[in-house]
């Protein structure tokens, strides 16, 4: 079931396999897609990922959130996009582009602008923000509007809206962050009207039959923040809105979450794998459209176990396919032992100094040293 062909509205896959946004920092300064961010894209096309996602793309300046991240924000980025989604449909694979804002964790040191976000934050916590007023959530939204116009433009084959991990979208979603007492505030149906209007202003510019995709929490691991139950309302609303899959995720960027998004667990087997596989099967039984489960998955026959039982439609993976662009190559030429990703987080710390990301653990190992110091 793994391998057999599927399609999400109309966007035929190889396989069940996703590959999910993660940052690369590999964009030009001004976030603009370079050849190294394109030869990514194709290599984990050539290693038969069935979905590629590329990594968050913020829409408009304000929202940047990272050193070197590619920004989708300007009609002249356009021509390297398309070679990003003709280099990646040339190997035969398929590719979404992720439209995300960093709302109050906005880089204002790469910037300079003042970061935007739902409220303004309590004092306790180390970032700082703008509230929006009602012009910013209308500038906001027509910026992702915009910016997937210019997806389909460049010739990808739909466009996933980041509203998990306690980015912008997260942060009106979750009443951690937003205390806002207007229409955008307060029940779970105000705080989620910003994500419906962008994906009904998305639908309304692409079309029908164009894919729109939304990642979400299952749940922020922070205290009053945005829950399983709350995931499941805002899940039916979304499917309700028209949007064709949405991928489950988990964690915020937010030093109080219990869990970070990108969690450096040790897996010791098989049972500790599938960090929100619960979430997941409450979603089965009240959502119809597909969902997309990433985290925490990095052996072939729990991914298997999690199609065959229904937990989830499609297996997704960042961190493994960071170690192994050609994973999923490697599971259908029938090697089957589990991904060599160990969840340390090393890959991360590249990107962070301006040289992008890529599994340091795995050079270390080719070149036969120890890992290095954070």
């Amino acid at each position: 079931m793994l391998f057999e062909s599927t399609s999400i509205n109309g966007m035929v896959l190889n396989n069940r396999f996703v590959r999910s946004a993660t940052w690369e920092g590999l964009a030009n300064e001004d976030g603009s897609c370079t050849s190294r961010l394109i030869d990514i894209m194709a290599d984990l096309a050539i290693g038969q990922v069935g979905l590629i996602i590329t990594g968050h793309a913020y829409v408009s300046p304000e929202g940047q959130a990272s050193l070197r991240q590619m920004g989708i924000h300007r009609d002249e980025f356009l021509p390297d996009l398309s070679e990003m989604a003709d280099a990646v449909h040339r190997e035969g694979g398929k590719i979404v582009l992720q439209l995300a804002h960093a709302g109050c964790y906005g880089a204002v040191k790469l910037t300079g602008i003042e970061p935007i976000g739902p409220s303004i934050p309590d004092e306790k916590w180390s970032f700082a923000c703008r509230e929006m007023n009602s012009e910013d959530i209308r500038a906001t939204v027509e910026a992702f509007r915009n910016a997937a116009l210019r997806t389909k433009k460049a010739g990808f084959d739909g466009v996933q809206i980041h509203a998990a991990h306690g980015y912008l979208l997260s942060q009106f979603l979750s009443p951690f962050y937003n205390k806002r007492k207007d229409q955008y505030g307060g029940s779970i149906e105000n705080r989620a009207r910003m994500l419906l209007e962008i994906i009904g202003e998305i639908r309304s510019v692409v079309g029908e039959d164009f894919p729109i995709l939304v990642k979400i929490n299952s749940d922020d691991y922070l205290d009053s923040g945005f829950c399983l139950e709350d995931m499941l309302i805002v899940s039916k609303m979304i499917e309700e809105a028209g949007v064709d899959s949405i991928e489950m995720s988990g964690g915020t960027v937010n030093e109080g979450s219990r869990y970070k998004f990108s969690r450096t667990l040790t897996l010791e087997s098989e049972e500790d794998e599938v960090y929100y596989r619960e979430a997941a099967l409450k979603y089965k039984k009240k959502v119809n459209i597909p969902l997309i489960l990433v985290g925490g998955i990095r052996s072939f026959p729990v991914a298997e176990d999690i199609v065959y039982r229904e937990v989830a439609d499609f297996i997704s993976f960042s961190r493994p396919l960071i170690r192994e662009p050609h994973l999923v190559r490697r599971w259908k030429e029938g090697d089957t032992r589990p991904a060599r990703c160990i969840s340390c987080n090393a890959c991360f710390r590249p990107a962070r100094k301006g040289d992008g990301l890529r599994c340091v653990v795995e050079e270390c190992l080719r070149k036969g040293e120890a890992l290095p110091e954070e």
